[in-house]
């Protein structure tokens, strides 16, 4: 019974469709400083069925400086552990590797993959999303410390593995919009500040 049951959810999470639509305004609970930084509008994915399945609101302006000259990056000049955005999860979510996540709000902070050998072949980029339960994330300064911003992502996926969405510069001709790319992937394309940025907002990488 749990074998086929498992096969029933992976079913409906391959075979699920998904559109994109404007958002209202961000969620109040965000700490305040935080909150002055976003877009009034956001972006709202809703499943088939009607069921809204996540919230999105990026800055206004991306936040800017030094390159980190970082190989395999398509954001150099993003500062590390920068606030990008918030991000809520009406009911149960997922990251990219496929971790479950708790309904609730999160901010989004910017990181790279390390290169350690653990995750080639994860993306052809290693610019992510790290998610964070807002309520332990109240400053807009970047958490420029790589180890302190993991293990404040872990308390969103209640795993040794941080909570991450894959994350990149969007190429010149692709279009703002919200659409399936490959066998499972969702991408949202849209801008941060004055720069287009894709996100891969569902979908799970096979590691």
């Amino acid at each position: 019974m749990t074998r086929i049951c498992f096969l029933l959810v992976a079913a409906t999470s391959v075979f699920a469709q998904y559109k994109a639509s404007p958002s209202g305004d961000p969620p109040a609970d965000v700490a305040a400083p935080i909150l002055a930084t976003l877009n009034k509008a956001g972006t709202k994915i809703v499943a088939d069925n009607g069921s809204a399945y996540a919230e999105l609101w990026l800055r206004s302006t991306m936040p800017s400086g030094p390159n980190t000259g970082e190989s395999s990056v398509t954001l150099p000049t993003i500062p590390p552990g920068a606030l990008l955005g918030v991000l809520r999860f009406p009911a149960k979510g997922s990251d990219r590797r496929g971790q479950n996540i708790a309904a609730g709000v999160y901010t989004l902070r910017y990181g790279n993959y390390p290169v350690n050998g653990n995750h080639q072949g994860v993306a052809p980029q290693r610019d992510f999303l790290v998610l964070v339960p807002a309520a332990l994330d109240k400053s807009t300064d970047p958490i420029a410390d790589f180890n302190a911003l993991i293990d404040l992502s872990r308390k969103a996926s209640a795993t040794p593995h941080p909570a991450v969405l894959s994350f990149w510069k969007a190429d010149a001709d692709d279009k703002p919009g919200f659409e399936k790319q490959g066998e499972k992937d969702w991408v949202l394309t849209t801008n941060l500040g004055n720069t287009k940025v894709s996100i891969i907002v569902i979908g799970k990488v096979d590691e």
